[in-house]
């Protein structure tokens, strides 16, 4: 166990919500639903929206303010939930770390890498987790996906196609590199996660479709090498109508022992070579694949749901959460790598924007005790697969 567990006595995880913009707002909705979570308070710099979030859920009058930390510390709170925009994910988890509050924080980690590195020294320092939210790991179908590629042997080539055609407008519309900065992460996310290794190298081509209503590039294709000689290949675009695909994308996976599909919806289907049969991969199939005599266990819960359990599991057993920042923040560098790759048209590793980062966070660190952490590193990729730094 590297970090603090909630007091024995605690009987409901008491949390303030940092942020009450619509994302904020699907947290809450969840947060109110889990019977093991009590909502202590809403921040937002804006103080009419949070109450007006509150009204929304049926909590009017719930303690509000602008300052996370503050409202915690007024109402007794044991974790801080942080909703906020990219950019203030490291000044509002940094601060509650050093408060000794536990976070529990939307992805991306923080707005650069650079920042998730202040942010697992920091955790590192305070002894206080921090563990980002990728909430597309937490579906049902995904773990059997990841079963039945267990069963498989050696992967080959993992792809996935993301066709979408959103229009959000506001900031999204004028994003440099819409598709990669603000979607991208869940699929390399979750090629983790699929492949159970981590990558190494990336060789990507950004672009925009003459018809796009996006400002930036909104569509990209990405080849990435993994641990292990495995690839990964992104195809995607947020400009295409018609046909698209699932918001978790559309799978497959090329394996020693045959393929499994998965269609981002439904259950995956395996196709074996031991029997050559397409078949939706069901608990049997699963406890099969994954060559135990026990049913392969299911997802904590779906989505934000999902990940707000593990967050409070985490804090009760000691358990290490698969999101915790140490280990999440290959997935930021994967994006940074892609677009990397894209600017300068080669192929970027991953240990060179790990390097890169750190040297940038050395520099701009102004917490003296949290830059001593981060200069004690040797190599980055070891001190975040130590999780203790």
């Amino acid at each position: 166990m590297t970090f603090a567990l909630l007091p024995d006595d605690v009987e409901r995880v008491r949390v303030v919500v940092v942020g009450a913009g619509p994302m904020g707002r699907a947290w809450l909705h969840t947060i109110v639903a889990d019977d093991a979570i009590e909502l202590a308070g809403i921040a937002d710099l804006a103080v009419h929206v949070a109450e007006d979030a509150a009204r929304e859920i049926g909590l009017a009058g719930l303690p509000t303010g602008t300052d996370g930390v503050e409202l915690a510390r007024r109402t007794g709170a044991h974790a801080i939930v942080d909703v906020t925009v990219p950019a203030a994910h490291h000044p509002v988890t940094l601060a509650a770390l050093r408060a000794g509050l536990p976070v529990l924080g939307e992805k991306p980690a923080a707005a650069t890498v650079a920042e998730a590195l202040s942010l697992a020294a920091a955790a590192t320092l305070t002894g206080r987790l921090f563990m980002v939210s990728q909430s597309r790991r937490y579906n049902d179908h995904l773990y059997a996906a990841r079963a039945a590629a267990r069963r498989l042997g050696r992967a080959g080539i993992l792809s996935v196609d993301f066709f979408k055609a959103p229009r959000f407008g506001g900031f999204r519309d004028e994003m440099a590199s819409p598709l990669l900065l603000d979607m991208a992460i869940h699929q390399f996310d979750m090629a983790r996660f699929l492949l159970d290794a981590d990558p190494v190298s990336v060789l990507c081509d950004e672009y925009n479709p003459a018809w796009s209503w996006y400002a930036g590039d909104a569509a990209a294709t990405a080849a990435f090498a993994f641990e292990g000689g495995a690839r990964f290949v992104f195809a995607g675009s947020w400009c295409s109508p018609g046909a698209e695909t699932s918001w978790n994308g559309a799978w497959r996976l090329s394996a020693e022992g045959g393929t499994v599909l998965w269609d981002g919806d439904d259950a995956p289907i395996v196709d074996a070579v031991s029997d050559g049969a397409d078949r939706p991969v069901g608990e049997a199939a699963v406890t099969a694949a994954a060559g135990s005599g026990a049913p392969v266990s299911p997802a904590p819960g779906d989505g934000i749901a999902g990940s707000l359990r593990e967050f409070t599991a985490a804090l009760r057993t000691g358990v290490e959460p698969m999101g915790r920042v140490h280990e999440n923040i290959l997935s930021l560098a994967m994006v940074e790598a892609a677009m990397l790759s894209a600017r300068e048209g080669r192929r970027v590793t991953i240990d060179e924007i790990l390097e890169a980062s750190l040297a940038a966070a050395l520099d701009a660190e102004r917490d003296l005790e949290v830059r001593d952490v981060m200069a004690g590193w040797g190599s980055v990729r070891d001190a975040l697969s130590s999780r203790t730094g």
